[in-house]
């Protein structure tokens, strides 16, 4: 090992090529550079909830009102990510890389966060796997079936997403200290992959997640000018789109893109961790007090000021905005279903495309005809919309933030479903699968993290009713908690593992009984993995 740097995963013969001297030096440099403002800005992030919970609103920066108003724009977007009208996601799995390349769609976004579960082999391999497919050279052998899955001739444009600045990798530490995630997930990727993907005319691109301020943005604007720097790869080279996906960056669009215009490609609606950071930021407030999950739907006032406000800005400064996730499964035994929810994929984007997104999110392969079509409709061949500049959209504060819900409703139902989903995907995140079918569903980390805040406010909230005119108390949560899991058993059957789905449990009661309310499951969840 260089000075200063341990590593107490394994490093078996598959993992020592990723976990070279080099490599584990260039991420080490990162985060020495880094790391003290990354632990600033996590306590800022703290400070600011402290405030917030005091009754403080969040309002467009006044500090920064000359960016907003500034005739600037992002740096040229290159010709492989001109396109983008389909993207496709998943976790680093080796066959999963091959098919979501494979799938058709414009992009794939190879996922180290929110679909991944961190394990020291996932994150490793994951590393591998996207090296092989940046070289053309992944394959992957079915272990039960006669089948080799190997690249077409044309496949997606590459994107990754490292894991968010609130996240470390406990394996490796830095002068004592735990790297940070963020630096780990992107700096092993980009030593071992930029070159090579500029040689064959990519790039090395990004997605950035869970960004609460344009100050978080700069940080990743320095660590790519310190990498490209490293290894005398040309500035710009590097283009990320980032996830708008809380609340208090809703606020600071213009000024996430103005901080990394010379990198910046886009900006995502993040819609299902959006509406986790409503809740978790304003959640003892009875007017973001949110009904069942599954009501709140794009069309309601803040989610659509914000999905309005998210094209404008992008198309202002010459970015990409980019769609929400279709996370339906088509089901192999029930066209009644499929039928009934590739409706509701259709008309999802088809309202995306009319309200100028130059692109969207798929989970599944299979969506992505029903995802293009509208696309294609309305483009006529065009890689982007971005003429459309929505200068219709007059977005305030008070637009933002008005979760005035009509006929919304808290139900049993919803309650049961929030725990029902809830200890299924940390059942699978706690068995190294981050990427969970749930209910003909793909879900991830953000609908765990709507269920069990969703569950936890309406607990502690005073105001918190069922529609039936019941409170919800840790008594009701506890009994219903038994006859969910009595579900789950039978829906898994053989497969049923009692002691995960126990684990799982006594997780989630955590996360929704205790009084302090914590911040990202994934935080308490993580020292559990291996």
């Amino acid at each position: 090992m260089p000075e200063g740097i341990n590593i107490t995963g394994p490093i078996t013969e598959e993992y020592a090529d990723i976990l070279s001297r080099d490599a584990l030096e260039f991420v080490a440099n990162l985060h020495r550079k880094l790391n003290p403002r990354r632990l600033e800005l996590l306590q800022a992030r703290s400070e600011r909830d402290a405030k917030l919970q005091a009754g403080e609103r969040p309002d467009f920066l006044a500090a920064t009102a000359d960016v907003r108003a500034g005739d600037w724009k992002v740096a040229p977007i290159p010709q492989a990510l001109q396109k983008r009208h389909v993207e496709i996601t998943g976790p680093v799995d080796r066959k999963m890389v091959i098919n979501a390349l494979n799938s058709g769609a414009d992009t794939f976004m190879a996922d180290f966060e929110d679909s991944n579960s961190p394990t020291w082999s996932n994150n490793v391999l994951g590393q591998r796997n996207l090296r092989d497919a940046v070289r053309g050279t992944i394959e992957f052998e079915h272990p039960t079936k006669d089948k080799t899955y190997r690249l077409n001739d044309s496949v997606a444009t590459l994107l990754v997403r490292p894991r968010g600045w609130h996240l470390v990798e406990k394996h490796m530490t830095v002068d004592g200290d735990e790297v940070s995630a963020s630096l780990f997930d992107f700096g092993l990727y980009f030593f071992h992959n930029a070159s090579a993907l500029l040689a064959k005319g990519s790039g090395p691109y990004f997605y950035l997640p869970k960004l609460e301020s344009h100050l978080e943005a700069r940080l990743w604007n320095d660590a790519f000018c310190q990498a490209q720097d490293a290894l005398k790869i040309p500035r710009g080279s590097i283009k990320a789109t980032v996830l708008l996906e809380t609340i208090l960056a809703a606020f600071e669009m213009d000024e996430i893109l103005y901080e990394i215009r010379e990198h910046a490609a886009g900006l995502n609606a993040g819609r299902w961790d959006y509406i986790f950071s409503v809740i978790k930021k304003f959640r003892s407030a009875e007017e973001f007090l949110l009904p069942d999950r599954s009501q709140i739907t794009m069309g309601v006032p803040f989610m659509q000021a914000y999905a309005e406000l998210l094209v404008q800005t992008c198309h202002k400064r010459g970015a990409h905005a980019i769609g929400g996730m279709a996370a339906f499964i088509p089901s192999r035994r029930d066209e009644a279903v499929n039928e009934k929810a590739l409706r509701k994929v259709a008309e999802d984007k088809e309202r995306e495309v009319s309200q100028g997104y130059d692109g969207t999110w798929i989970a599944h392969p299979d969506l992505v005809p029903i995802a293009r079509k509208p696309f294609d409709k309305k483009l006529e061949g065009r890689p982007h919309q971005k003429s459309v500049l929505r200068e219709d959209v007059d977005c305030s504060a008070e637009d933002l933030l008005n979760t005035d819900i009509k006929g919304g409703k808290i139900t049993e139902a919803g309650l049961r479903l929030n725990i029902n989903v809830g200890i299924q995907y940390i059942a699978s995140w706690l068995a190294g699968q981050g990427a969970a079918a749930i209910y003909n569903l793909m879900e991830d980390a953000a609908t765990a993290e709507i269920s069990r805040s969703q569950v936890w406010q309406w607990i502690h909230h005073p105001a918190a009713r069922l529609d039936d005119g019941r409170e919800i108390t840790p008594k009701l949560y506890n009994e219903i908690v038994p006859q969910e899991l009595e579900k789950i058993r039978t829906l898994w059957g053989k497969n049923y593992d009692a002691q995960l789905f126990e684990n799982a449990r006594v997780l989630f009661d955590k996360l929704s009984l205790e009084d302090e309310f914590v911040e990202f499951l994934t935080l308490i969840a993580y020292e559990k993995l291996p």
